[in-house]
């Protein structure tokens, strides 16, 4: 049997300098604590899901900051745990915390039921992020995109293909030339979006 990636792998944090390493390391301490014992909606393991975006922002995007495939691994950390928030800032510092909030449906942080509001406000969130913050978030939905036919519920995908058309994808072509890596993204999000089009999921 093949053993999924583990954050350690995907973060090559043994190739980084000091103190890179070490933050690594602290990464990797804090994806498991916060991420181990949660399961998506597919009924996979969720810390799957952010091992699988760093694995998109290294080997699809060009990425290599430190500091952002540490991002790619805790982005979604406060959704699932907004009170992690303190050990995070503990363990790697409150900048990245601040980086993780911006990145956070707002009802999620307040642990409190989705508004109507709500999708307006996260749409103007993304659109404020920064190009790091977007490109891990455009990662985020590469990943999501290529895992929705496993998805059983057939609103959330329907939900999800409204929001990447509303929000990602028009998010995606503005920000092309930023950077090599956001450009790329671009491309793949379009593609896979295609595909799934195609596919009629």
């Amino acid at each position: 049997m093949t053993n999924a990636p583990t954050p350690a792998d995907e973060l090559g944090f043994e190739d980084w300098p000091e103190p890179e390493r070490e933050r690594g390391r602290r990464a990797t301490a804090l994806a498991m604590t916060i991420y181990t014992g949660h399961v998506r909606d597919q009924g996979t393991p969720y810390i799957n899901h952010p091992v699988r975006v760093v694995t998109i922002l290294r080997n699809e995007l060009g990425a290599t900051d430190a500091e952002l495939l540490i991002l790619g691994l805790l982005h979604d950390a406060l959704e699932i745990s907004p009170s992690a928030e303190p050990l995070i800032a503990s363990r790697l510092g409150t900048v990245i915390t601040r980086r993780l909030r911006s990145m956070t449906p707002d009802h999620r942080l307040e642990q409190r039921p989705k508004q109507p509001r709500d999708a307006g406000d996260w749409h103007n969130k993304i659109g404020a992020l920064g190009a790091e913050e977007l490109l891990v978030r455009l990662a985020d939905r590469i990943d999501n995109l290529r895992d929705l036919r496993h998805s059983p519920d057939p609103d959330r995908r329907a939900r999800f293909l409204v929001g990447l058309t509303r929000t990602y994808l028009p998010l995606a072509a503005e920000s092309r030339d930023v950077s090599a890596p956001l450009r790329t993204a671009s491309d793949v999000l379009h593609a896979e979006y295609q595909q799934q089009v195609e596919a009629g999921t």
